[in-house]
């Protein structure tokens, strides 16, 4: 239940943090795609733990096997299974807090809706599905890569440390230049600094993640309930420590007036455009051709290793203190995350749109 998304280009991902493996089967990637297995790695290394001082100390190579679906380096429109073998488990990390609530974690949550958990790295809650997730949107990307749409995503935000120039000031093609994965190599370093001694201090903090879309067609979005910012909003604040998804002008819009706020049309050659974006390339819910723009925000990590009060299953009073691998800030490692769900719900709206018209 619940381990499955989108409607046309569909994923269905499976595993938890300390079993065998984890994976995805991605159905409805249409036949004779090429699959760039080298890209798709990339993909999944721009996600791995252990990438620097910033990141999980835990070791996984998160090579994938493709067990189904692609056959002479094309997918031949059948269900593709992806299967990535986890190769540095310490359950032993997490024997301590077996029969304990860790603050903010889901252990409760999961021991009261199911009456059995997996405490290992919080199973099924972990954030290591995600690499599931990345490795599927992989196969998106370069789907979206025959229509001329990319998604790419960056750290814009570490704790109160703000990079202050919207994303059309950034050159993109140097986010993956630092380790925190912000476009600005002045901010990246000052990022990195506050990452690192909140690290020293056995503390974690939060951040932004911002993603831009770009080359989106018109029409893409369904009236009502499936309005593609909508669909966006429930693939960013399905990723594990999201608290909060705003496109657009988001919640500063709210500070102009309507005269301020609306995006004036104009004839551009053949094309109609916009002459601001404070819509975020989306109107009515469905795409309009410009930018799609949006931040997510990431809370601070759960795990500390500060001794924190808690309750065990018994309901006694205890204390607990974080034991093992843990992101001192989940952010770096969540922008791949966050351009893989984006380019999963474009490519499953431009799958749609063909639906919608003779």
């Amino acid at each position: 239940m619940g381990s499955s998304f989108g409607k046309l280009f569909r994923i269905h991902t499976y595993g938890e943090s300390h079993g065998p493996a984890l994976g995805v089967i991605i159905d409805g990637c249409p036949a004779g795609l090429e699959i760039d297995e080298a890209f798709i790695q990339s993909e999944l290394d721009r996600r791995k733990p252990g990438q620097s001082k910033i990141t999980t100390q835990r070791q996984e190579g998160d090579t994938f096997e493709i067990l189904s679906g692609v056959f002479e380096g094309k997918s031949t429109g059948t269900p593709i299974s992806i299967l990535i073998r986890n190769q540095d488990q310490r359950s032993k990390d997490y024997s301590h807090i077996a029969d304990k609530y860790r603050p903010s974690h889901a252990d409760y949550t999961f021991q009261e809706k199911y009456g059995h958990r997996d405490y290992r790295g919080g199973g099924r809650s972990s954030a290591r599905e995600t690499a599931a997730r990345v490795a599927a949107g992989a196969i998106a990307k370069l789907f979206l890569k025959h229509y001329g749409v990319s998604a790419q995503a960056y750290v814009s935000q570490v704790g109160g440390l703000k990079l202050d120039k919207p994303y059309t000031e950034l050159d993109l093609s140097k986010t993956e230049d630092n380790i925190v994965r912000c476009p600005d190599a002045t901010v990246a370093e000052q990022m990195i600094e506050l990452i690192d001694e909140t690290r020293k201090n056995r503390d974690t903090i939060g951040g932004i993640v911002t993603g831009v879309i770009k080359g989106t067609p018109v029409g893409l979005g369904e009236p009502v309930f499936d309005k593609l910012h909508a669909e966006l909003g429930k693939a960013m604040l399905s990723i594990n420590a999201v608290k909060g998804f705003e496109y657009g002008s988001g919640f500063e819009g709210v500070k102009l007036n309507g005269s301020d706020h609306n995006d004036a049309f104009y004839k551009d050659g053949d094309k109609v455009k916009t002459r601001t974006n404070l819509s975020g390339g989306i109107q009515g819910g469905i795409s309009n051709g410009e930018d799609i723009y949006f931040n997510v925000a990431f809370k601070p990590v759960a795990t500390i290793m500060k001794d924190q009060e808690s309750v065990n299953e018994a309901g006694e009073s205890i204390t607990v203190s974080g034991k093992g691998r843990h992101d001192p800030c989940v952010v770096p490692r969540a922008v791949p995350i966050v351009d893989a769900m984006a380019a999963l719900v474009i490519a499953d709206y431009l799958l749609i749109s063909r639906s919608n018209r003779l």
